[in-house]
Order: C-alpha cells, then sequence, then structure tokens
C-alpha cells in the first residue's frame, strides 16, 4: 500500500490538494506589491525574507470566484525544483492540514478532462467531524507542474 502526502487546502469552500514536496513552506498572507502590465494570474511580488517572491493568484488560474477573507489567506511557497529556480507562492483561502492518503483512495481521472481542469485525481478522505455517518469529503488533487507549465513559469 503506498501512502501519498499531500497538503490539503481550501479555495472558495472546496477542498484541494497538492504534493507535499512541491511545498517549501506555509507562510501567512502578507502585502502584495502589484507588478505593472503583469498577466492577471499574476498577483503580485512580495519579499519573503530577503527573497522577492512572484505570487500567482491561484483563483484566477482555476477561474473560480476570489474570496478576500485575508484573516485565512495563506501563501503557499512552491520548492524552487518545481518552478524552474523561481521563488513562486500560490494564494490559497486556508491551508487545512497535511495528510497521508492511501493510493487506493484516489480516483483517477480521465486524460483528456484532468488534463484541462489541472486535476491529478480525487482524493477520498474520510471527514473527520463525520463520527459514525462515514460521510466522506472529496478532495480535488491538483497537477501544479500541469500548472506552471502551462503558465510558461519558468519565464517569471
Amino acid at each position: 500500500m503506498t501512502l501519498i502526502d499531500v497538503v490539503v487546502f481550501d479555495i472558495g469552500g472546496t477542498l484541494y490538494a497538492l504534493d507535499i514536496q512541491l511545498a517549501r513552506e506555509i507562510v501567512d498572507m502578507m502585502p502584495i506589491t502589484p507588478v505593472p502590465r503583469a498577466p492577471p494570474h499574476i498577483a503580485g511580488i512580495i519579499n519573503l525574507r530577503g527573497e522577492i517572491t512572484n505570487i500567482l493568484n491561484l483563483n484566477r488560474i482555476l477561474n473560480l470566484p476570489e474570496h478576500e477573507n485575508e484573516e485565512t489567506q495563506k501563501i503557499i511557497v512552491l520548492v524552487a525544483e518545481a518552478t524552474g529556480g523561481s521563488n513562486v507562492g500560490i494564494i490559497v483561502d486556508n491551508v487545512r492540514s497535511v495528510i497521508q492518503v492511501e493510493e487506493n483512495n484516489i480516483e483517477s481521472m480521465d486524460t483528456s478532462f484532468s488534463k484541462e481542469a489541472f486535476v491529478k485525481g480525487i482524493i477520498k478522505e474520510k471527514s473527520e467531524d463525520s463520527g459514525t455517518s462515514g460521510k466522506t469529503d472529496l478532495i480535488i488533487w491538483l497537477d501544479v507542474n500541469l500548472i506552471l507549465e502551462d503558465l510558461n513559469i519558468e519565464e517569471l
């Protein structure tokens, strides 16, 4: 049985996940400096401990409604290996947890659909607050590498 570690976060009340090895760190929301003439998916830049970090707006990339609840918003900073050496972070509404998922709890997606939607699969996770009802949360497992590839992120 293979276990996969993922970071679970939400955007607009929907649960999403990304591979833990892609996340360098998770930081609280901080002021973002807009970049003139940047594409809409680039929220701007931040100075993270002396390093200029490009911040991507995941809501815009995924065509999701934006929520401005900055109290819970976080920035997931990605590892440089995933971003072609650039410092890149993504804005999420809230980070829920880091979980281990059994491979048999992941539903694969049809490749034509998953490539367009940047989805690796759907994670079926027993809900913590379900008690004995056995409610299952569906978590959309994002293919962050595909998102970065689609955005030509190494050009940042």
